[in-house]
């Protein structure tokens, strides 16, 4: 019987989770039980980040004694932040990102075996200092200097005020917020899969997020924002959109933040966002930017139809991401950044998870090399290293 692969593992079950649900026929995801359209305009990033490490919402207490450990958890050992000093002001920020965190590890104490402590204030610190780390590269690579955070502001409100060095408004707090709650997990996508195989070796809780980082970065993955956002400036008005979709799948070229491999209708964090961008875009008075990619959703999902009656496209949380983030201030080549922010509170949850109940992470590859053969002499030897 001829072996089956399943090129990038899909439909493939590789293990579970207790942390997030993706159902994609439906376009519902939650997180331990609590649907997304709940959470987004209801819950903070820090009840969820309760939610994602001790398993159930906090009450008031709770929550006040979670927001204090994160808050007084903030600041950056100062020769990481003279590191980033010292880093070309042109190094990509998830490269920084990267490799600020791998430092991190450098600040912790490890046992007689080298091995850090991974539980579940690791995790706070990491949640905690993520956000501060992309705030702080963004000043210095604009030639600013760096701002301490502020232990009493929430997570979204903190990197505001570090990355500006002004209280946020409202407006502001709340839609990146919403984002931090719509991003913090995502049941076993690549660079969450990624952190769970480092942790299943026992690499501790550093490494495994290093490894998720790592994976993020691609556009088709976290990178995938960015790439919506030079989408949306490519396109420049909402006039160009259809064109602008005709002229990309003419190509056979894919449009960024569009389709999801999940999901087989829309991806419901994609409606939050977009509610999200329409808000901020009235806020901040230039509303063009998302104005032009409601046109290129209402155009690729226009032409598609043309082109393949009965087959549709939507939106994913990449594509309204572009504007939101983009309103905010926020550079274009530091949007996978921001996915890491929220991204935090999931990795670290699975990585707990994983480390709880462990098994190595190994799965089998069918060979379709050379069949095997002698080794042959070098003096005897042809070109393509065959005997002559």
């Amino acid at each position: 019987m001829p072996t089956v692969v399943d090129r990038g593992l899909e439909g493939v079950v590789v293990g579970s989770t207790q942390l997030s649900n993706v159902e994609g026929a439906i376009g519902r995801l939650t997180y331990r039980g609590y649907d997304i359209d709940d959470l987004a305009p209801n819950a903070t990033y820090e009840e969820v980040v309760h939610l994602l490490l001790y398993g159930h919402l906090p009450n008031r207490h709770q929550l006040d004694v979670i927001k204090r450990e994160i808050g007084s958890r903030r600041s950056l050992p100062e020769p990481l932040v003279n590191a980033m000093g010292n880093v070309p002001k042109t190094a990509w920020p998830m490269d920084v990102l990267r490799t600020i965190v791998s430092g991190l590890g450098l600040f912790s104490p490890v046992n007689a075996h080298g091995e850090h402590l991974s539980d579940v204030h690791s995790a706070i610190e990491l949640i905690a200092k993520v956000p501060a780390i992309v705030a702080t590269w963004d000043r210095i690579r604009r030639g600013l200097e760096p701002i301490a955070p502020n232990a009493e502001l929430s997570t979204a409100g903190n990197f505001i005020y570090m990355r500006t060095g002004k209280a946020p408004h409202a407006i502001e707090e709340d839609a990146l917020d919403t984002y931090f709650v719509l991003l913090a997990d995502h049941s076993f996508n690549a660079s969450t899969f990624a952190a769970r195989v480092a942790a299943s070796t026992r690499a501790d809780i550093y490494a495994s997020v290093t490894a998720a980082l790592a994976t993020l970065q691609g556009d088709l993955h976290g990178g995938a924002a960015s790439a919506a956002y030079r989408t949306l400036v490519e396109v420049k008005t909402p006039e160009n959109a259809e064109r602008y979709v005709r002229d990309i799948l003419e190509r056979g070229s894919r449009i960024m933040g569009m389709g999801h491999r999940e999901y087989k209708v829309r991806d419901p964090r994609a409606r939050h966002l977009e509610a999200m961008a329409k808000e901020l875009a009235a806020y901040v008075g230039s509303g063009r930017l998302y104005e032009t990619a409601h046109a290129v959703e209402e155009a690729s999902r226009k032409v598609l139809q043309e082109r393949k009656p009965g087959n549709t496209i939507y939106a994913n949380v990449d594509f309204y991401t572009a504007p939101v983030l983009a309103d905010l201030g926020i550079p274009g080549d530091e949007f996978t950044s921001m996915f890491a922010c929220g991204r935090i509170a999931g990795w670290t949850g699975h990585i707990l998870e994983q480390l709880a109940d462990n098994r190595l992470i190994r799965p089998q590859a069918a060979y379709d090399g050379p069949p095997s053969g002698p080794y042959v002499a070098i003096e005897n030897r042809g070109a393509n290293g065959s005997k002559g």
